[in-house]
């Protein structure tokens, strides 16, 4: 189907858009819409099937497509072929030149994205363009893999959160990667910084039949400071629901500070 401009504006509700990583049929997308759904108009452009691990990546080389699956008042829903980040920019170039999303939001996430897995992770690449595009964006995630999980714990934190970024907004180059421990009732709220971890075992070599090697990437997450409680590991594993605020700008401020010396030392024209 051909897409056309949605138009959102006869009620002034705010305009969420969502996408994710998991495809536009997982339960958690549908969860999450069904928890917002009062909150305003939705709009949800989410990927054809899963591509979790593709983080900010967009497709550069193939073409996109977008399929309108759903449509009734006050919702539209509609897939790509592409990365979740092509979904958002493709949402916000063919159905938002008008009006501007108030929030985007990515998931709910089959899985855990807390630690250096939200580098890896699509949800958050969602969250992070919406970002970069001025959005108060807020990425959902539920450590549970599980196709069929239960996030119905997780309504009454997700409809408090998005209400108050709604409301107040987040500041310009922050968003917020919210992770959510699988236990039916949550001890309480941390707002922490991202644990150090680390990944091993990540390759698994397999012999095809036919004579050739080829090779399945898993591996382990290990928490490299599990004692440390300022950190969304910790809070996770105790029961908390982890909110960890997140900068755009990767600069490493003191490292700049500290090597402001440089500038003089390796400049080669004054040699």
């Amino acid at each position: 189907m051909q897409p056309k401009q949605i138009i959102f504006m006869k009620n002034k509700k705010p305009l969420i858009l969502i996408s994710n990583d998991d495809g536009y049929q997982s339960k958690g997308i549908h969860c999450l819409i069904d928890m917002i759904r009062d909150f305003g108009d939705i709009l949800v452009c989410a990927p054809d099937s899963a591509r979790s691990g593709f983080s900010c990546a967009f497709s550069a080389t193939n073409y996109l497509t977008l399929n309108r699956q759903f449509k009734e008042e006050g919702l539209e829903i509609w897939s790509c072929n592409g990365t979740p980040v092509d979904c958002v920019k493709l949402a916000l170039n063919q159905f938002c030149q008008d009006r501007l999303p108030d929030m985007v939001i990515g998931g709910i996430n089959h899985g855990d994205n807390a630690s250096v897995n939200s580098h890896y992770s699509g949800t958050m690449g969602v969250t992070i363009e919406g970002c970069m595009k001025y959005i108060p964006s807020v990425a959902f995630s539920l450590c549970d893999h599980d196709a069929d999980a239960n996030f119905e714990p997780m309504r009454p934190w997700i409809r408090a959160i998005t209400s108050r970024v709604l409301n107040e907004g987040l500041p310009i180059g922050v968003c917020l990667n919210v992770n959510f421990p699988v236990v039916e009732k949550f001890k309480g709220l941390k707002i922490c910084r991202m644990a150090h971890g680390t990944w091993g075992n990540e390759c698994v070599k397999c012999h095809h039949p036919r004579g050739y090697d080829y090779f399945w990437m898993v591996g382990s997450y290990t928490n490299d400071e599990p004692e440390n409680e300022d950190t969304d590991n910790w809070a996770l594993t105790h029961g908390y629901v982890a909110i960890t605020p997140t900068h755009i700008d990767v600069t490493a401020y003191e490292a700049l500070r500290n090597m402001k010396s440089w500038e003089q030392d390796l400049d080669l024209t004054s040699r």
